[in-house]
């Protein structure tokens, strides 16, 4: 394969838009000595005259025309390369993979990535719903770029973790419950049925939360699907901690604030460390940062 030089190429095409060598060699900063050496190195390497005489002049052979052909695709390419470069340099190209749990999709990413479309509408955002341990794992395997995740596990040395939202959990009660409309902690609800799921995150949060309140719940019936877990309430089938990020309750529903117990998940984002600084994803975070602070701002 020949390798190309874009310098004699230039100045082919300089001499071709200019007309003559002395021409060209002006715009270029030349002397025509160069210019005719550096196109006759040219006609060497593709094995073909670029230039022959037209009277006192010169013009250009149909193996330069085609040869020029091919050089102003390259360099309408080359240009582009340029451009899109710069925009992911500045954060405003490219394309950003994100594993997030559903109420993150929902609170959080699309806010920001319908920030991003207004702001910077080249970068492209890849979005894959994933729970908490799942998201981390897609990351450590390299199939998304960042993480929204929830702050179950200790530091790990192969992410850069930034803390995104405290997102406060809330009591979910039949409407009929006996507390409904009482003064209400969590100590309250000892001896309830409880609904949470059989494994995962939202396990353990439930059970810590209700740890540091002093009881150990009762699960009565295991649910994962928060649209499953709110219509068993509404059946009276018992109660529930939900993320005040899930936006409210469903039908046959209270969803109670807990201001004296106050729990909470801890909402994490996590890239892998070294690609802390990549623009597009530093872009991407950051508008996931300004989603949060919004939503802080009125929780």
């Amino acid at each position: 394969m020949t390798d190309w030089d874009l310098r004699k190429l230039r100045i082919l095409q300089a001499l071709d838009e200019c007309g003559t060598v002395t021409a060209a060699a002006g715009r270029l900063r030349l002397t025509p000595s160069a210019v005719s050496q550096q196109l006759a190195a040219l006609a060497r390497q593709v094995g073909a005259p670029l230039l022959e005489p037209y009277g006192r002049r010169v013009r250009l052979t149909p193996a330069a025309r085609l040869l020029l052909r091919h050089a102003d695709r390259v360099f309408g390419q080359l240009e582009q390369a340029e451009a899109e470069l710069a925009g992911y340099l500045h954060g405003e190209a490219g394309e950003v993979r994100i594993g997030a749990f559903a109420t993150a999709i929902t609170a959080l990413v699309v806010p920001a990535v319908l920030a991003l479309r207004e702001r910077a509408p080249e970068l492209r955002v890849r979005v894959v719903e994933a729970e908490a341990a799942e998201a981390v794992e897609l990351l450590a395997a390299g199939e998304v770029d960042l993480s929204l995740s929830l702050n179950v596990q200790g530091a790990d040395p192969r992410f850069v973790q930034r803390t995104v939202l405290d997102d406060p959990l809330d009591l979910a009660l039949p409407l009929d419950h006996r507390l409904a409309h009482r003064p209400l902690r969590l100590a309250d609800l000892a001896d309830e049925p409880w609904i949470f799921g059989g494994a995962g995150p939202w396990r353990d949060i439930t059970l810590g939360a209700c740890a540091e309140a002093g009881f150990v719940p009762e699960l009565a019936h295991v649910a994962a699907d928060w649209a499953a877990i709110l219509a068993l309430v509404g059946a009276g089938l018992g109660v529930a901690l939900v993320p005040r990020l899930l936006g409210g309750g469903g039908r046959g529903v209270l969803v109670r604030a807990l201001p004296a117990d106050r729990p909470s998940r801890r909402v994490v984002a996590a890239v892998r460390t070294g690609t802390e600084q990549v623009p597009p994803v530093r872009r991407l975070l950051d508008a996931i940062v300004q989603s949060a602070s919004t939503i802080q701002s009125v929780i």
